[in-house]
């Protein structure tokens, strides 16, 4: 009987929420204990599994010994939110249990406001590069503990949310990187010291032979480590340390400042896992990104074309925008409460933007009186809003599509949104190429 089996041998356990992080739990746990299963929407449960499904109206305190909580679950807002309240310190997450079965294995957290994922993926990549026994994971999409055949040697490279990160009590990370911080997902979390506070815990529950890593100039995350007597070995980022490698670096995508401080990150640990820095930097000049963020869907001369529908706030768009010249600018969505559009007026006359959406009043606050803009109540409109006026431009365009906003107002993830995009944009690029 191995540790993981041992520990939660014929225990009594809640799955609450069940999404891939839910079904991936279930089916680790289910072997030796006695789980059961809720979602605030049954239809999530699969009919083969409605036996599991708890009456949640004759709940008590001791019917479980453990409450594992998707990420998803807001648990002021759940269905469950007051047995919840009552048993917190039942509530574990898929990172508290993995932590629990595999306390040895080497784990490389990274969390942040913009980039966790194409970090992740491209440390994944650098790590893969130079032979070592990697896995991706974590809230990039790929539940944790879904894998097989892990070794003493096996290194994951965890995405990490602010919603995992909340809920985990024993999750230790031995490298912890927290790439940069501006206000998000603030209506579940209700302030940005709240939000920095559950990153935080990456860094607070690691031991003298851990790293961390965090930007030089951030004064928040500067002021926490020195508030709270952090054990680990604290690595401070300046970006600027790494311009030889940069000079080397012939990929466009990390031509704006965003991606290569995120880059920063990855050289700054390749180093201390001593790894091959030339494979590293080979690594970065192929590296294509991730669909959806960032992503250059056509080239030319004249025409560039970039899909960021994975931006859900200005703080991820505004480098982009600093960046490119003559850009026409799609944005709209469900705006994020707190946010704001900080950028320098000098870029101001460089943009023509075409917003769209259920909140487009909010996000045209920011652009009244400061950028052309037009309007439109869908995505699909705004794009031919686009077509019309992009013909009387005869100089190098940039159109980029980087809403600013989450997509839920009109599609189900940012995916299905990126995807409509790629769709109805391929009739300017058309009109374009028979220019």
């Amino acid at each position: 009987m191995n540790d993981r089996q041992f520990y939660f041998k014929n225990k009594k356990i809640l799955i609450y929420g069940f999404g891939k992080s839910g079904i991936s739990s279930f089916n680790f746990l289910k072997k030796n204990n006695i789980c059961k299963i809720f979602d605030d929407n049954k239809k999530n449960i699969p009919f083969k599994l409605r036996n599991k499904f708890i009456n949640i109206n004759k709940l008590s305190f001791n019917d479980f010994d453990y409450i594992v909580l998707s990420p998803g679950v807001d648990i002021k807002k759940c269905k469950i939110s007051k047995y919840l309240s009552e048993n917190k310190s039942k509530i574990i997450t898929e990172l508290d249990i993995f932590e629990i079965s595999y306390p040895k294995i080497k784990k490389i957290t990274i969390t942040g406001t913009n980039g966790k994922s194409t970090t992740s993926k491209l440390l994944y990549e650098v790590l893969k590069t130079n032979k070592r026994d990697v896995r991706l994971t974590g809230n990039i999409g790929y539940p944790i503990l879904m894998e097989k055949k892990i070794k003493n040697n096996t290194i994951f490279v965890i995405e990490a949310s602010s919603y995992q990160l909340d809920y985990s009590k024993y999750f230790r990370s031995k490298y912890s990187i927290i790439l940069n911080l501006s206000p998000d997902h603030l209506e579940r979390h209700g302030t940005f010291k709240n939000y920095v506070k559950a990153k935080f815990k990456i860094v607070k529950s690691q031991n003298k032979k851990d790293y961390t890593f965090l930007e030089k100039n951030n004064n928040f995350l500067n002021k926490l480590i020195k508030n709270n007597q952090i054990k680990s070995k604290v690595i401070k980022i300046n970006y600027l340390k790494y311009k030889k490698y940069f000079t080397q670096i012939n990929n466009i995508y990390f031509n704006n400042s965003s991606n290569k401080k995120n880059l920063s990150f990855v050289l700054a640990i390749s180093k201390i896992l001593k790894l091959n820095m030339k494979k590293v930097i080979n690594t970065v000049n192929i590296f294509k990104g991730l669909n959806y963020r960032q992503q250059i869907i056509y080239k030319s001369k004249k025409l560039l074309i970039i899909n960021d529908s994975k931006s859900t706030s200005f703080s991820s768009t505004a480098p982009l925008l600093e960046f490119y010249e003559n850009i026409y600018w799609i944005l709209g969505g469900l705006a994020k409460k707190g946010d704001e559009l900080k950028l320098n007026k000098k870029y101001f006359s460089n943009i023509k933007a075409y917003v769209y959406g259920k909140d487009r009043n909010f996000l045209i606050k920011f652009l009244k009186g400061k950028i052309f803009y037009k309007t439109s109540t869908t995505l699909k409109k705004a794009i031919k809003n686009l077509n019309i006026n992009i013909k009387k431009d005869h100089k190098k365009k940039v159109i980029l599509f980087s809403p600013s906003a989450a997509s839920f107002d009109q599609f189900k993830n940012f995916e299905e949104r990126g995807k409509f995009f790629n769709k109805n944009i391929k009739l300017i690029i058309k009109n374009f190429k028979n220019e």
